[in-house]
């Protein structure tokens, strides 16, 4: 009777519960915003933006998702709050802000907690040039942030080769200077600094330079290579040789570095480049930023999956985050696809060109960075690394369950002869060499392929149902329609049809085959799905081969041996035992043989091949 009342309560509760994520479901208006998910306790679950508001939070609760994430997310929102703003980009930016602040548990976590190194040329008479991890709001002019130190000691470097600037941090102002307050130093004498500190450098003259400098943090070396071509001109036409030189090599310098960070087009500046790669788990977006023909900042930015988000998605998440991180002002962006991010922002999606290059460099840098990080994972957590492949392998064979267990079937003779064939076991990806099996045909006569996998894959399947053994969640059968439909007689006589998948893999093309479907599918050439199906293909056919010759060396043995007068049947055994194969047989020496069957009969079998 208590537990009657009980569950009548709970879905009073549920109803109730129900009723009122429908009314504020209804009551929510038609215009972009953010919307915020909350649960029973008042913790927030998600924020999202929609152009929509009504549309997009009803398509939460009036369909089963295709994630048991989405699901369980959906059955924990008890309170629906929103934020109205004018554009899908004021929502978009709202967005990023709130997911940061409140660090939402199904969101995309955003929060980066590196400090970058900047480049600062501080707001001071004589201004001095030095990388820091802290903005101060002073005036004073800052570069970057810079992904890593490498970069900024490298750009300090070459900045230190061309221009001979103060490190000290004296306040050089005119009356310190007039009043004789400093000395030079060590940096003086060894040729790095002019001066300033007692006036020996005009003001005019070190601020030409940080002028310059300027420029090259901002990718444009134009200025600065013509200012020392005429400088190293002058030099020489007044016979100043040695100084001509110097001017060379600073020169040099300079377009070494220009060399190796230009793209293609000196033309495309202001520009920055945003791609994407994802799976199951995790997606990874690069971004480079292009000035004056040279890339001046790459960065690539992982993101962990919380839902199923989509690549467009999670882009547009990014592309604003690293906007604001990063400070970016570019007017123009490059994408891989189209998409939406407010009037000020010009989106190109380059087909062919410059343009469509830089994309696709930005994108082999995504897939460079995703190799590197799933490397590191499978050292580090082979499980999680062994889970995301059978995730993607699920996926991308659209099958009904993770293919943990794997078999494949190979069949292997020769004009008929000696007909074999060969199953190997994959377990989480990987060979299970323990668990490998090879047959004789037995029932079929001549060659005929699809009749020998047919008597084998019934054989095989027959014996583990017999003996209650584990079934393969995945069969893969090689060779194409023909050999699949071979297969399958057998699977639909033992009843296992629609229990365990089968699919067939044709070599010429690495065609995917499915029972009743004409079309194949295509994988991707670089996929790991492909990967794994390609080795367990690959071990299946070495398995079959070896097995194919150990039996037709043995055959020849046999036939061999049994022609040469006074050789039995054990004596037979005895010598296929030993030496596996007649061109072993034939060139041992009659000291080996005799140690295999004695002295006489190994000068009978020598006599007969020196005879024959």
């Amino acid at each position: 009777m208590v537990f009657e009342k009980l569950l009548e309560h709970l879905q009073k509760y549920n109803r109730m519960q129900k009723s009122t994520l429908d009314l504020q479901i209804l009551t929510l208006p038609d215009n972009p915003g953010v919307y915020q998910y909350y649960d029973k306790d008042g913790k927030i679950l998600y924020v999202g933006k929609a152009k929509n508001l009504k549309k997009r939070v009803s398509s939460y609760f009036n369909k089963i998702h295709d994630t048991a994430k989405t699901n369980v997310l959906v059955k924990k929102i008890v309170t629906i709050k929103h934020i109205v703003v004018p554009t899908e980009t004021d929502a978009l930016l709202l967005e990023n802000n709130l997911i940061k602040t409140l660090q939402p548990r199904y969101n995309v976590l955003l929060r980066d907690d590196k400090t970058y190194p900047w480049i600062c040329i501080k707001k001071e008479p004589f201004s001095r040039i030095f990388s820091t991890r802290n903005m101060v709001k002073d005036g004073s002019e800052y570069f970057g942030p810079y992904t890593s130190f490498k970069t900024v000691h490298t750009i300090l470097d070459l900045i230190k080769e061309l221009y001979p600037l103060r490190t000290c941090n004296y306040d050089l102002s005119q009356s310190n200077i007039n009043s004789g307050k400093f000395k030079v130093c060590l940096e003086y004498h060894i040729g790095n600094c002019k001066g300033p500190c007692e006036g020996l450098e005009p003001l005019e003259e070190y601020q030409r330079q940080v002028n310059a400098i300027r420029e090259i943090l901002k990718g444009n070396f134009k200025e600065s290579l013509k200012d020392f071509k005429k400088l190293m001109n002058n030099y020489a036409q007044n016979l100043q040789f040695e100084e001509a030189q110097k001017i060379k090599e600073k020169i040099e310098v300079l377009e070494n570095y220009q060399s190796r960070s230009t793209i293609i087009n000196p033309k495309i500046t202001n520009i920055d480049v945003f791609s994407i790669i994802s799976d199951e788990s995790a997606a990874y977006v690069n971004f480079l930023q292009i000035s004056h023909g040279s890339i001046i900042r790459s960065h690539t930015l992982e993101m962990k999956k919380k839902l199923d988000e989509s690549d467009e998605e999670l882009l547009e998440l990014a592309i604003v985050e690293l906007r604001e991180r990063f400070q970016l002002l570019s007017k123009e962006i490059i994408v891989p696809f189209e998409m939406d991010l407010g009037e000020n922002i010009k989106v190109t999606v380059p087909q062919l060109g410059d343009k469509k290059q830089i994309l696709d460099l930005s994108i082999r840098n995504a897939k460079f960075y995703r190799i590197e990080q799933l490397k590191q994972l499978q050292i580090v957590d082979p499980d999680r690394h062994v889970n995301r492949i059978m995730a993607q392998m699920q996926k991308d064979l659209r099958l009904p369950s993770e293919p943990r267990h794997i078999e494949c079937f190979d069949n292997s003779n020769i004009q008929g002869t000696n007909p074999v064939a060969a199953c190997v076991v994959f377990k989480d990806g990987k060979p299970s060499k323990k668990d490998y099996r090879h047959f004789n045909v037995k029932t079929v006569e001549g060659p005929n392929d699809f009749a020998s996998m047919t008597e084998i894959v019934y054989r095989r399947y027959k014996r583990l149902l017999d003996e209650n053994e584990p079934l393969p969640q995945l069969i893969i059968i090689d060779g194409g329609k023909g050999q699949l439909s071979a297969a399958l007689k057998s699977i639909d006589d033992l009843g296992l049809r629609g229990k365990v998948a089968i699919i067939g893999i044709a070599k010429r093309l690495e065609e995917l085959f499915y029972p009743g479907d004409s079309i194949p599918l295509y994988l991707d050439k670089k996929s790991e799905t492909l990967k794994v199906i390609q080795h367990l293909r690959n071990e299946a056919h070495r398995f079959g081969i070896t097995f194919h010759r150990d039996k037709r060396s043995k055959s020849a043995l046999n036939s061999s041996v049994e022609s040469i007068p006074g050789i039995g049947e054990k004596t037979m055994l005895a010598l296929i035992q030993h030496f596996k194969s007649v061109k072993r047989l034939k060139l041992a020496t009659e000291k080996e043989i005799s140690e295999v069957i004695g002295a006489s009969k190994a000068k009978k079998i020598v006599d007969f091949y020196k005879t024959n």
